[in-house]
């Protein structure tokens, strides 16, 4: 819709700069608008793991963990078509949008509750041909702890005695079915344009549902693994899957006239086209103790200056023979090294004691000579003394003379 005058669009348009933009922060110019929080900064990891080149620190290690024995990898896709799906925010009344600038897609998730329904879970229901997963006295499959901490894995039994005579694995066959429930997020860049043909770019937000319970998307696969034996191990055979699902949302027909719809107080409605891509793994794993190669348990710096003099180790120390020997050589090192550091307090008590014994014959050394100071004060005084008596004397006896002579 055009201005019916000129100086009406110019009026309009400094009413619009003094509100900035009136509708929307920051229509009408293309720069960023300045938040008043702070810029998220990235980071970069710490693993403690360290190898400087030398082989010598390079040991042989027994872990306990679950080896992978085979595993199969697919990739799934499917496809949720939308139609009249309302994006926030309202453009304002009588605007346009002009040009699509970037669709975006993420997994909703609510981490506050993890039950949410709007989740966008994958369910999975496996069935096995050639073998069975182990059950309970319940009927439900038994299932153990899996590297996630979560009962991730079920047991695996089969007749394994004919491939084991040919020292080869089992093959089993399955058929699972995934089911997608919950919602995406769908994020849309848009050109906007007013009625005075004045731009901006708005982004506009959708929560677009992929599935319900009642109403899930359905993919189904089929696969083939092969399991060890189950007679020659401690443990049987696991079963286990992990599964990630990705989107990639487009409008329906590729056009804005027909795919994005704004009506006269600017609500906008789109139609979209949301391709699911799911990545699934599946796995045979056996609990295993292997050996490998080890340069030692990670070293960490602390961050914060510690107050108290020493910290508990995470970790206990390895009671292997070499470990055991150089833990005695450490021992023995950190015992001379006390050692010497009683020496060298030893030493310093004694360099004490004799700067006291030092200090404390300069202090008599002072007293002495305040004494002999004093004594020659006092015989100084004694010595004025008795020449003035002598003098006294003296006259005496000249007066006396003189009177004889009269």
């Amino acid at each position: 819709m055009s201005c019916g005058r000129k100086d009406d669009c110019e009026r309009r348009e400094d009413r619009d700069k003094r509100d900035n933009c009136g509708r929307r922060s920051g229509c009408g110019r293309r720069e960023r608008p300045i938040g008043i929080g702070l810029p998220r900064n990235c980071c970069t990891a710490n693993t403690g793991c360290s190898f400087d080149g030398n082989l010598r620190r390079v040991k042989a290690e027994p872990i306990y963990v679950q080896k992978v024995y085979d595993t199969a990898l697919f990739n799934l896709q499917g496809l949720r078509t939308v139609a009249d799906q309302h994006f926030s925010p309202n453009i304002g009344r009588n605007a346009r949008i002009v040009r699509v600038l970037d669709i975006r897609c993420k997994k909703f998730f609510n981490p506050n509750n993890i039950d949410d329904p709007k989740n966008l879970v994958i369910g999975q229901d496996t069935t096995l041909s050639g073998a069975q997963f182990v059950k309970d006295c319940k009927g439900d499959d038994v299932t153990v702890v899996g590297p996630d901490g979560l009962c991730s894995e079920k047991l695996v039994f089969a007749d394994t005695q004919f491939c084991d005579d040919r020292c080869e694995g089992t093959p089993i066959f399955g058929t699972q079915k995934l089911t997608v429930t919950g919602d995406v997020v769908v994020e849309i860049d848009v050109e906007v344009c007013d009625d005075c043909d004045k731009r901006c770019d708005v982004t506009l937000r959708g929560v677009i549902p992929i599935g319900t319970m009642r109403n899930p998307l359905v993919l189904t696969n089929f696969f083939e693994l092969c399991i060890p034996s189950v007679e020659d191990g401690a443990f049987l055979p696991r079963f286990t899957e992990i599964c990630n699902a990705d989107c990639e949302p487009r409008l329906a027909t590729n056009n804005i006239r027909r795919d994005i719809r704004v009506d006269r107080d600017g609500d906008v409605r789109v139609n979209l086209m949301i391709s699911i891509c799911i990545t699934c793994e599946k796995k045979i794993v056996v609990p295993v103790q292997l050996c490998v190669l080890s340069t030692g348990f990670p070293e960490l710096s602390p961050e914060i200056a510690p107050i108290c003099e020493s910290f508990p180790t995470l970790f206990p120390n390895q009671i292997d023979e070499e470990s055991i020997r150089e833990c005695k050589r450490e021992q023995e090192r950190e015992e001379c090294r006390r050692e010497r550091e009683r020496e060298r307090e030893r030493e310093e008590e004694c360099e004490r004691e004799r700067e006291r014994e030092r200090e404390c014959e300069r202090e008599r050394e002072r007293e002495r000579e305040r004494e002999r100071d004093s004594k020659r004060r006092c015989g100084s005084r004694h010595g004025h003394r008795n020449f003035a008596l002598s003098e006294e004397s003296d006259t005496s006896d000249i007066a006396d003379d003189s009177e004889d002579d009269l």
